[in-house]
C-alpha cells in the first residue's frame, strides 16, 4: 500500500479505497480521496464520473462499491478501465477493461514503484481538491433526532482514539456512521465484512485484541447485529481481552427496517426487537458494562471502561428515527 500510495504522489492522482478497504491508505494522505462504499461522497462520485482513466488494483468493482452496479457503465465504462486482478476469471466478466492486467496488487505495486512521470501532469492539484472534498464531507455529523447523537460520538471517537486502533463491525446501517465520520489510518485498522454478514464484529475484536493487547480495539455493533454472535463477548472475558463494544440499539432491524419504511410504508413486519439489558450482559460475565443514554454520557463511560481493563459492553440508545447516516425516515409503525 506504501508503494501505491508513492505511485499517486509522483502521478498526482486520487486514490480511493474499496468498500470496507479503507484502512489500506492513511485518511491524512494528501492523495486520499474517500471510500467507495454505501453512500459514497458526492464529490467522489463527480469525480469518478468524469474521470478518463480508472486504475483498478485488486477490487472487483462489485454491488456495494459500484454502488449497486450503477457507478460504471457495464459492459464497458465510459471511462477507460485499467483491471489489476489476480483472478484470470474477475478479467471481463463484468466489465470490459480497456487493458487487463493479471496480477496480485502486491506485485502490481513493487512493478509500478519505479514509474515517474515523463512530463508534468495536467492534472495537478486535483488529487489535493479530492482530499479537501473527502475531509469536509466526513468532518461535521448531521443532527439526529433523539438525545444520543451517534454521529456526535463518532467524530469524538475519531478524535481520541490511538491512529492505531483497530475498529471492528458486521452489518447493519449503524455502520454507516462508521463509514462516514470516522479515519483509518493503519494497516489493517479496520475489521468488517464484505458480505453483508451480520454478527462479525464482536467476535473479530476479540481475535484482534488476542493478536494485538497493546492496541486499543473498538467493536461496533447494532442491537440485531450484536444478539448474533454478543456469546462471544465470554471469550473476551476468558482470555482477558479488553475490548470495548459499542451496542448502538434502536430496538430493531435498522437496515431492513429502513427498507420497509422506504419501499412499503406502513406495512412493516418482523423487524421490532425485545432486548436485554446489554451492559447488564457484560457485567454477568464478569466484564465492565454502562447504559448511555445521551450524548455527554458518553465520553466519560468510554474512558471508565478503558480505565476498567475489563472487556466492556457500552450501551448506547438511539432513537428509531435515526435510522440512516445519510436520510430521514418517518416514525415506524410498530410491528
Amino acid at each position: 500500500t506504501k508503494s501505491i500510495a508513492r505511485f499517486a504522489e509522483r502521478f498526482d492522482l486520487p486514490v480511493a479505497t474499496s468498500f470496507r478497504r479503507a484502512s489500506l491508505i492513511d485518511a491524512d494522505h494528501s492523495h486520499y480521496a474517500g471510500d467507495l462504499g454505501i453512500g459514497p461522497s458526492p464529490g467522489l462520485k463527480a469525480r469518478i464520473d468524469g474521470a478518463d482513466v480508472i486504475l483498478l488494483i485488486g477490487g472487483r468493482m462489485s454491488e456495494m462499491p459500484s454502488s449497486s452496479y450503477t457507478l460504471l457503465d457495464i459492459p464497458t465504462p465510459q471511462q477507460k478501465l485499467i483491471h489489476v486482478h489476480p483472478g484470470s476469471e474477475e478479467l471481463g466478466r463484468v466489465y470490459q477493461p480497456a487493458l487487463a492486467i493479471q496480477a496480485t496488487p502486491a506485485a502490481f505495486a513493487a512493478a509500478v514503484e519505479t514509474l515517474k512521470p515523463s512530463d508534468a501532469v495536467a492534472w495537478k492539484g486535483e488529487a489535493a481538491k479530492a482530499h479537501a472534498d473527502y475531509l469536509a464531507w466526513t468532518e461535521k455529523a448531521r443532527e439526529l433526532p433523539g438525545a444520543f447523537q451517534y454521529g456526535q460520538v463518532m467524530t469524538w471517537l475519531r478524535d481520541r482514539l490511538p491512529k492505531d486502533a483497530i475498529v471492528c463491525n458486521g452489518a447493519g446501517n449503524y455502520a454507516g456512521w462508521i463509514h462516514r465520520h470516522h479515519r483509518f489510518h493503519s494497516f489493517a485498522a479496520q475489521l468488517a465484512p464484505t458480505s453483508g454478514s451480520m454478527g462479525y464484529g464482536v467476535p473479530a475484536a476479540v481475535l484482534a485484541k488476542r493478536q494485538y493487547p497493546d492496541r486499543t480495539v473498538v467493536a461496533f455493533a447494532g442491537d440485531g447485529c450484536f444478539l448474533m454472535n454478543g456469546q462471544e463477548f465470554a471469550t473476551a472475558v476468558q482470555y482477558d481481552a479488553a475490548l470495548v463494544v459499542i451496542v448502538v440499539d434502536n430496538s430493531q432491524y435498522g437496515t431492513i427496517r429502513m427498507h420497509q419504511e422506504r419501499d412499503y410504508p406502513g406495512r412493516v413486519v418482523g423487524t421490532q426487537l425485545k432486548n436485554p439489558d446489554f451492559a447488564m450482559y457484560a457485567k454477568a460475565f464478569g466484564g465492565h458494562g454502562e447504559r448511555v443514554e445521551r450524548t455527554e454520557e458518553f465520553a466519560p463511560a468510554f474512558e471508565r471502561a478503558l480505565a476498567s481493563g475489563k472487556p466492556s459492553i457500552l450501551h448506547c440508545i438511539i432513537d428509531p428515527r435515526a435510522i440512516s447516516v445519510g436520510k430521514d425516515f418517518a416514525p415506524a409503525v410498530k410491528a
